[in-house]
């Protein structure tokens, strides 16, 4: 027995799911939402809370990022999520980390609005880089900060008081089938359109969808700081001149070779764990800190303490905190796929897959969303 008819399902509460929802509500369709735990666990909720257009390379995707930025302000206005636009500021603590920047504002300074910042303007924008040693930065008006446990939490909260989507938490679907839903307590439901965003569990629901994907699994670790106190703030989210060799938008700068090469020869254990130090803050004050990246076959359930010192390690070297005591540690597991932003698939007449978006998830989910959905 089909228990509703909805003109679209959404399989995942995460904010590739939250995203597509609200989308696909904002243009007037009757939607559901269903999430097997009773309340989004994973990925979403494990990371800086960094939306981070400055990331994706100039063009379309970059594009999407500002989309997302405009739509995250819309959201959190509505819903009462605690946002801020702050800005980030890339560290240059070495003449290789200077020279991409260098590079970089001269390739898409005017297309980007990014600059160069001396070490006493840099300094004058926020405490907590390391001055000793500091050659200069790239300054980025457009970035955004958000708490993701509390935002993740709000949404739907927001749904259920405005009648927007129906959200069904504890609930997990095990089957799809001609536009039907199936869940482990004998619940159905039947929609026009399903779109599943099952984040790093995309191969549990739709098996045969996935066999060829591509798509692997990252893990990351994560701290948070205590409250700093007296209400002392980072200003702009902060990313270290390691942070260059991970994003693809710098991947044009020809002085990038380079510094891999250093950072491989002198520092080799950052490369076999994925380290590159960055730092947030959220509204209660907590500074998050992280973060490595280890692949698919590394991946273990036991957090390696190893990694977590080498993190801190390279932030002392980075950055400066009042308070470097650590109130919280983590990992986190995405989906990430090696060559596109997210993966999105069609493996059956009204069933749209969109799973993948690696790091990217708080910075490119609303502006995918808003592209699907306004084509349909």
């Amino acid at each position: 027995m089909i228990e509703q008819q909805f003109d679209v399902a959404v399989v995942g509460g995460g904010i590739v799911g939250l995203a597509h929802a609200w989308r696909a509500a904002s243009r007037g369709r009757k939607v559901v939402l269903l999430e097997r735990s009773p309340q989004a666990i994973g990925a979403s909720i494990r990371n800086f809370g960094m939306v981070w257009p400055i990331g994706q390379p100039p063009g379309e995707l970059h594009d999407i990022a500002m989309r997302s930025r405009e739509l995250w302000l819309e959201i959190a206005t509505a819903a009462g999520v605690w946002i801020k636009p702050c800005g980030s500021l890339h560290a240059a603590h070495r003449p290789d980390e200077l020279a991409v920047l260098e590079e970089f504002v001269a390739l898409y300074g005017s297309q980007l609005g990014v600059e160069l910042l001396t070490p006493e303007e840099t300094l004058a924008r926020t405490p907590a880089i390391q001055p000793q040693g500091l050659l200069g930065s790239m300054w980025s008006a457009t970035e955004v900060c958000v708490y993701p446990p509390q935002a993740i939490a709000a949404i739907p909260k927001w749904f259920a008081q405005t009648e927007l989507v129906k959200c069904e938490f504890s609930t997990t679907i095990t089957a799809i089938d001609d536009h039907q839903l199936f869940a482990s307590d004998g619940r159905s439901w039947r929609a026009d359109q399903i779109v599943v965003c099952s984040g790093s569990d995309f191969q549990a629901l739709l098996p045969e969808a996935f066999i060829d994907s591509g798509l692997r699994l990252c893990k990351l670790h994560m701290l948070r700081t205590v409250a700093q106190a007296n209400q002392w703030r980072i200003g702009p989210h902060l990313a270290s001149g390691l942070t260059l060799r991970h994003y693809t938008s710098f991947a044009a700068c020809p002085s990038l070779a380079t510094l891999k090469q250093r950072v491989q020869q002198e520092t080799p254990e950052l490369d076999r764990y994925g380290i590159h130090v960055m730092a947030s803050q959220n509204d209660l004050g907590q500074v998050i800190l992280g973060d490595s990246h280890e692949y698919d076959h590394e991946i273990s359930p036991f957090d390696r303490s190893e990694i977590d010192e080498l993190i801190l390690r390279e932030l002392h070297r980075q950055f400066v905190l009042p308070d470097w005591t650590i109130e919280s540690r983590w990992h986190g597991i995405y989906a990430k796929h090696p060559s596109r932003v997210i993966l999105e698939t069609e493996p059956s007449p009204g069933v749209h897959v969109c799973v993948g978006p690696g790091g990217a998830g708080m910075t490119m989910s609303f502006g995918i969303a808003e592209r699907f959905w306004s084509k349909q």
